[in-house]
């Protein structure tokens, strides 16, 4: 055989593998890791959830009211107006079993009756609080206004639904389109994989917390996704979570200190003490609230600011991540 065909056949069996290595991980595949890694996550009824309440200067919407700004309004899209921020009846569901913490939430962008089983997207965070690897599963889009049947939401696994029920390779998207988005799951959740707001404090009971945990983002499409969080020398905001230097110092840190206003907020939301919502618990009148944080609040920006790093009171830090150690589900 001449050297030229020798070298061309070792170049197409060497291709294969390569090409393999490179293909994008399957919705099944990286539903499969999750699984192993963190744990599985069970079929579940969006309406058996917890209504995220909205008011409107402390009082519920009228029966057929959409309203488009309210006093805590969704932050799933913390810098752009967007369809259903303010919509009630959406819910959050608790699937934790043992370190396996799984937060559902079943979002509605179209007003509908309370028990209505149509919703317009599903989002999963799924973290294991032992070895901190984290799965995020975002339902495909509905079509239109009419949403759809979310009385059994199927594992991202599940191989063959029950008949009649859709297949999990049609409901879920698949992840590499999911940490594609702009901005990511990643990037929001830039300190630990759950987070607070007004929002969805009003249910944080219902919601898996790990603020100190290990935490990263397992799977092919969010590999290259490093975490850092900042901190400076006795800030007053890093004492209940860690700070990411993503989405938090872009929105969240401005949103939580009354400098930036969310998209849906109405005007009560604009003012204190709704404005300033961290501490979570905050009972504080304004002034005594600005003598306590301001000072913390404008040094951690300044680390935001501070893309080189030279700013001596700036620490920036990677996420404590998985380790090799086993922990039992």
């Amino acid at each position: 055989m001449p050297r030229a065909i020798r070298l061309l056949a070792l170049f197409c069996i060497m291709a294969v593998p390569l090409a393999a290595l490179a293909r994008e991980q399957t919705l099944l595949e990286y539903a499969e890791q999750c699984a192993r890694e963190i744990g599985e996550i069970p079929a579940f009824d969006c309406n058996g959830g917890t209504d995220i309440p909205i008011t409107i200067n402390g009082k519920p919407p009228a029966q057929n009211e959409s309203p488009r700004r309210c006093d805590k309004p969704s932050l799933l899209h913390p810098d752009s107006e967007v369809m259903g921020q303010c919509i009630p009846y959406s819910k959050i569901l608790n699937l934790s079993r043992g370190n396996t913490q799984i937060a559902a939430y079943c979002r509605r962008n179209t007003l509908r009756a309370d028990m209505d089983p149509h919703y317009d997207e599903v989002d999963i965070v799924v973290h294991h609080s032992g070895n901190g690897k984290t799965c995020w599963f975002q339902s495909a889009p509905a079509s239109g206004t009419k949403g759809f049947d979310a009385t059994r939401v199927p594992p991202p696994n599940e191989k063959k639904p029950p008949p009649g029920r859709p297949a999990a390779v049609e409901f879920w998207t698949s992840p590499a389109k999911v940490a594609a988005e702009n901005p990511g799951c990643a990037s929001c959740h830039d300190a630990g994989p759950f987070i607070f707001s007004p929002y969805i404090g009003q249910v944080w009971d219902k919601v898996p917390t790990d603020p100190w945990g290990r935490y990263s983002n397992i799977g092919a499409a969010f590999s290259s996704h490093r975490l850092t969080t900042i901190t400076t020398p006795g800030n007053a905001c890093i004492g209940c979570h860690r700070i990411g230097s993503e989405k938090s110092c872009t929105a969240y840190i401005g949103l939580s200190a009354g400098k930036l206003s969310a998209p849906g907020n109405n005007a009560l939301a604009n003012r204190y003490p709704l404005s300033h919502w961290m501490p979570a618990d905050n009972n504080m009148s304004e002034a005594q609230w600005n003598e306590a944080n301001v000072k913390s609040v404008e040094a951690l920006l300044a680390c935001c600011n501070d893309k080189a790093h030279k700013n001596p009171n700036c620490s920036f830090n990677p996420v404590p991540s998985s380790s090799n150690a086993n922990y039992s589900k």
